[in-house]
């Protein structure tokens, strides 16, 4: 568990990439299980226990069919286990990193230190799903950027109409 935690982090800061994790549905479905139980802490700062699952689940969804998606267009459907594995492995890293930030917003404490982290996270989320577009697809750092910021820009639209 430790080295898979570390696998993910060294992708979350640039250092190895999708393709460093193993193909395996199995890491595939609990990496699903663990994102959507971190997307519902998350969540559940700020909504009900319904719509907290409701959009864990969403988010899930959209990550998976992002990332089946993006390589069906490119041609690489072979790499989908490894590149799912690590959009939701490092969406929940970068989220439970987020959620003490989160926690204090929602106090009214540390408001703009929170505030602040939390962006800072959100940008590091960006570069770090354009980062593994790029190692799945082939593509040029500039397209994988433009297109993570496509995803997550979508995604959190999706997430606000469900609100």
């Amino acid at each position: 568990m430790f080295e898979l935690i570390k696998l993910l982090f060294d992708i979350c800061l640039f250092k190895k990439g999708p393709q460093d994790l193993p193909s395996s549905l199995w890491l595939f479905r609990a990496l699903v299980i663990v994102n959507v139980c971190v997307s519902f802490l998350m969540i559940s700062l700020q909504a009900g226990w319904f719509f907290s699952l409701l959009q864990s689940l969403v988010s899930a969804v959209l990550i998976v069919g992002f990332g089946w998606l993006m390589l069906y267009m490119s041609r690489k459907r072979q790499r989908f286990y490894q590149t799912t594995t690590a959009l939701l492995g490092t969406d929940a890293l970068i989220s439970f990193f987020a959620l003490p930030g989160m926690g204090s917003m929602m106090t009214g404490k540390a408001v703009l230190l929170s505030f602040i982290i939390t962006l800072a996270l959100m940008l590091w989320h960006w570069t770090v799903t354009g980062h593994i577009i790029r190692n799945a697809s082939g593509q040029s750092w500039t397209f994988s950027l433009g297109l993570a910021f496509l995803y997550l820009l979508g995604s959190y639209r999706v997430m606000a109409l469900l609100n």
